[in-house]
């Protein structure tokens, strides 16, 4: 039996195959930093987990939830950002729920394009950008980021015909891979050329809690007009350390919402009613497990930055996530650097390629160990005498 074509077109899972060279090398007893993941280290906060066992041990949870998810989740995601970014959410009309946000971003090419149409990617991105547009049998144009403009595309540079043709953009700020943050005047820009073009953005918000130095990562939906021609997609992943969890959601452009919805309706039952009562829980209760959360990745990456220095690796600190974003060496490639660094010093990353063109050049680093170990994976580096020695002072 063969796989059907449209299985076939899937691009290769980029982080899978980095799990496999990480395990093969911890299976061999080797002491590996693993620098590579996106998974939250820390546990779910005890008020979140209470909140799901609770609703576990009530037999109503244990039935079919609404095709669109339960009323109390929805009214939770609409309150948030009202409290947190003064953006007024309609909860019947404005919000979709989701079993993950990755789910919504593959998905919504399916909902919105008809094959052939046009998306606008960013280069580098979040590689499962691109089962969407292989799902839904689309093409795609890129984006450049680049660390001379802050990792926010120019959209001056995009060519006419390239903004003509597109229908569908996505975003992601602050930034998986770069690290890198968005302003309220690069969103202004963008709902100024999604009007002018009637293109519908997607901005991919997954890490909107995590800013750094002070500064609050901004919501696109604070953009005037945003909700005229985008969503926002939110996870409780990365802000609630509830990523096995797979609950999220979309807010914003009511159609935009509509297709959603409307193609759920026949691929889900939503999610089991506990996790969505324990997601509105994590939403409506106060945030500071939130805020210890962003502090404790802050510190994390002064570590990183501080002792990355000392070596010699001249590397520009995160404005936000929980990634930096290091250039490699002269002469290897990202690839090539990856490899040596698992192989030579025991610290899995993931290599800059695997999220695009512009990608290389560079390594993704996680801030998801202890400051020790990663002050010890620069230790490490160090002993590969690839960077010139220096003391700060």
């Amino acid at each position: 039996m063969e796989f059907s074509k449209k299985l076939q077109q899937l691009p290769p899972q980029f982080f899978a195959a980095l799990v496999n060279k990480v395990n093969a090398a911890i299976i061999q007893g080797r002491d590996v930093i693993n620098l590579g993941q996106g998974n939250p280290d820390k546990p779910t906060p005890a008020h979140i987990i209470e909140a799901l066992q609770i609703a576990a041990n009530d037999p109503q949870t244990h039935k079919y939830p609404p095709f669109r998810g339960i009323a109390e989740l929805k009214q939770a995601a609409a309150d948030f950002y009202k409290r947190e970014y003064n953006v007024d959410i309609d909860p019947d009309t404005e919000v979709a729920i989701l079993g993950g946000t990755k789910i919504g971003l593959v998905e919504l090419p399916l909902a919105l394009l008809n094959p052939g149409d046009y998306m606008l990617l960013p280069d580098p991105g979040y590689p499962d950008y691109l089962s969407g547009v292989a799902l839904a049998d689309v093409k795609f144009d890129t984006m450049p980021l680049e660390a001379k403009n802050q990792f926010l595309p120019d959209y001056e540079a995009l060519s006419e015909e390239v903004v003509q043709r597109t229908k569908l953009m996505y975003l992601n700020y602050p930034n998986n891979p770069t690290g890198g943050v968005a302003t309220y005047d690069f969103f202004k820009k963008t709902v100024q050329l999604a009007k002018e073009n009637n293109i519908a953005v997607a901005h991919d918000f997954a890490y909107g809690a995590i800013g750094f130095d002070g500064e609050r990562p901004p919501s696109f939906l604070q953009a005037e007009g945003a909700k005229e021609v985008g969503i926002e997609l939110y996870t409780l992943s990365k802000s609630y350390n509830m990523a096995g969890w797979r609950i999220g959601f979309a807010v914003g452009n009511a159609k935009m919402i509509e297709a959603i919805n409307i193609i759920q309706d026949h691929l889900f039952c939503s999610q089991f009613p506990a996790i969505q009562q324990a997601a509105a829980t994590a939403l409506n209760e106060e945030q500071h497990c939130v805020d210890e959360l962003r502090a404790l990745y802050e510190r994390r990456r002064n570590a990183l930055v501080e002792e990355a220095r000392k070596i010699g690796w001249d590397i520009t600190a995160p404005k936000g996530s929980f990634f930096a974003w290091l250039p490699v060496p002269v002469p290897y490639t990202s690839e090539q650097f990856a490899d040596l660094l698992l192989e030579k010093a025991d610290i899995a990353v993931a290599a800059g390629n695997g999220f695009g063109a512009y990608g290389e050049g560079y390594i993704r680093v996680g801030l998801l160990v202890d400051e020790e170990r990663l002050r010890e994976a620069m230790q490490r580096v160090a002993k590969l005498g690839l960077f010139t020695e220096m003391i700060l002072e």
